[in-house]
Formats: structure tokens, sequence, C-alpha cells
């Protein structure tokens, strides 16, 4: 969750805070971490995706740590995550998926790029919200994108939604992917708009995003990100005092 506003923070793209992710997330599943070096180690993937798809802040990300590790401690664990993945660091990631869809819908015959610009951005943030999610990681990211995608549409209530069949998954699994993905959003619907980027969330679709979740009586933060049920346990009472 702590790295979801970091990386909104300094303005890094939804395909770096992906492979930060993918890279934590397989370096996790091999290499036992103590807890103490968890915040280094989200710090460090984050560096490393940004050297992908972004310029590296080594000392902004330090900063954030507030003087507890330095940067030759960043380094060397950058070197340990790197020899521990064998330097295999390309992974497809929701990102990419959330792309190529959108791109597939506007090709179709009869498109609406409109309605295809503003699935992108509401599923942009629905996938988001699920990286913080642990529930979420059992779903491949190609599946992820086509039900952020396609629960867009259905909040949206589009009229040429996303032809979900290009996904290749079955109906079924869609269906309960974008079901438990609505809850998370019913969870966090506030948060939507925080997600999105800023040239967006003062448009219309975004106003929308707004009405359906006050029509849901949804109040949770709005400060950040994350995907705690309970504001007390939100991440963000850690950076802002005022969530508590």
């Amino acid at each position: 969750s702590w790295l979801i506003p970091v990386h909104r923070h300094f303005g890094l793209s939804f395909e770096a805070l992906c492979l930060a992710v993918n890279t934590l997330d397989r370096f996790l599943a091999t290499t036992p971490v103590a807890a103490d070096c968890f915040q280094l180690l989200g710090v460090t993937a984050l560096l490393i995706a940004c050297k992908q798809v972004g310029r590296p802040r080594s000392p902004e990300l330090l900063a954030l740590c507030c003087g507890a590790f330095t940067r030759q401690q960043l380094r060397n664990l950058e070197c340990i995550v790197l020899h521990r993945l064998g330097f295999d660091l390309a992974a497809p990631t929701v990102s990419f998926f959330l792309e190529h869809f959108s791109q597939v819908r506007l090709e179709a015959r009869g498109a609406d790029a409109g309605e295809a610009a503003d699935a992108r951005s509401l599923a942009g943030g629905v996938a988001e919200l699920s990286l913080a999610d642990y529930a979420f990681t059992r779903y491949a990211p190609s599946l992820l994108a086509a039900g952020s995608l396609g629960l867009a549409d259905r909040l949206l209530r589009h009229r040429s939604p996303l032809d979900l069949r290009v996904s290749g998954y079955s109906e079924e699994l869609l269906r309960h992917c974008m079901d438990e993905l609505q809850l998370l959003v019913s969870l966090n619907g506030q948060s939507l708009p925080l997600l999105l980027p800023p040239e967006v969330a003062q448009n219309p679709p975004a106003k929308r995003y707004r009405r359906w979740s006050s029509e849901h009586g949804i109040t949770f933060c709005t400060w950040c990100c994350c995907t705690s049920v309970a504001v007390s346990r939100c991440c963000c009472v850690f950076l802002n005092p005022a969530c508590k």
C-alpha cells in the first residue's frame, strides 16, 4: 500500500508501479525479508522499475525513509534483487494489458473513442487499487485488466462496452473477477478520483465516479488510495495524521 501514494507523489507512471510490485512479489517469493527491511525493499523495487520506464530518483526515494537507510544500502539491495531475479525484469503487467485491450477496442468497428478513454481512466484506478490487495494476486494481469475495463463499462453504463471475449477468459471467470473488483471499489469509492490523472479528475467522468460513490453511501479515506476496509488501518495514518 505504501508504494501507491509514493508513486503518485513522484508522478511516476502506472507501468512503473506495476513493475515495482512485480519485482517486489517475485523477490519475496524466493527470499525471506526481515520486517525492518520492507521499506528499503519497496524503495529498491521502485528504483529498479524507474530505471526501465522513467528516470531513477534514489535521493528522493531515500528521503522518504527519513534517513533510515543510506545510498550504499540501497545500491547493495538493488544488486541482491537483480542477481536473485537473474536480471529478468520484463513482465506482463496490468498496465500493458489495459493499453492492449483499449487499443483492440478502438480498432473495432463502431468504437466510441470517448467511452474507451473514460473506461481506460476508471479501469486504471480500479487496477491500481487491486495492486495493494493480496486477494488479487491469484489473478493474471491480463484477467485483472479485462475485469477492470469490464467493470468500468458497467459502472459508467456504456452503450458500446469492450467485448471481453478478446481476453480469452471464460465468462464465469471474468464475472467472478469483476464482482470482486466491484466489492473493492465499493470499499474505496472516494479514492478513485484521486487515482485518475489531474486532467481527467476534473472532467465529467470523474464527477460520475464521485456521484456513484455517494449514491452507494461510500465514505472512506480520501487522502490516499489504500485498500484497507477501516480508516483506522489505513496506511496513510503514517503519512497524514489527519486520517486518524
